[in-house]
């Protein structure tokens, strides 16, 4: 697989914009052939009148939809946004509530599937939140003031039976099992 290819697929699944360190560092390239490649690959877009597009500002790059395209987009996102939240974002959002703050790998392990849009349309909405643990790399997921003040609580633990759920560890012993059961798969 080519360079400009693999760049392209990080920039894809990233949700933040990667500078040409980082892309390096993942791609294990050298940072000059990775700006090279980016350029191409930006001047690519352009020529083929893409629906996507890659912007930079400062040394940072992300593939986002075209300028042309913003309506479409723009009246997707609403519909995204203000309807009804589907039975899969309920059952996140009521993970992260009640167990949170979570990382997304542990969410991914509870419902059994890859929950990437679930949490952007959550994230969209503001009825989560993400922070990032530079020291544990890994980003984490809980619910916001707005979703509390939606429900008219004042503070997450006064959900229904808020602490027997935060504390019951038979989610705990499920997520472990599912990890070492990842871990043989992977030894095989």
């Amino acid at each position: 697989m080519s360079l400009k290819s693999q760049i392209e697929s990080l920039l894809f699944v990233a949700n933040k914009p990667l500078n040409g360190k980082e892309l390096a560092g993942f791609l294990k390239a050298d940072k000059k052939a990775v700006e090279a490649e980016l350029a191409l690959l930006m001047q690519d877009y352009l020529d083929s009148a893409s629906g996507l597009q890659i912007i930079e500002s400062g040394d940072k790059y992300q593939l986002v939809s075209s300028a042309e395209n913003s309506q479409v987009v723009s009246d997707f996102i609403h519909d995204e946004t203000s309807g009804e939240l589907s039975r899969p974002s309920l059952e996140a959002l009521t993970i992260i509530a009640y167990r949170g703050p979570i990382t997304k790998i542990d969410l991914d392990r509870i419902r059994g599937i890859n929950c990437s849009l679930i949490l952007r349309n959550l994230l969209i909405r503001g009825l989560i939140e993400e922070k990032s643990d530079k020291e544990k790399n890994e980003t984490f997921y809980s619910v916001t003031l707005d979703f509390i003040r939606y429900l008219g609580i004042n503070k997450v633990s006064d959900l229904p039976d808020y602490e027997r759920l935060n504390h019951d560890d038979s989610i705990d012993k499920m997520i472990a099992a599912t990890i070492q059961s990842e871990t043989v798969n992977t030894e095989n």
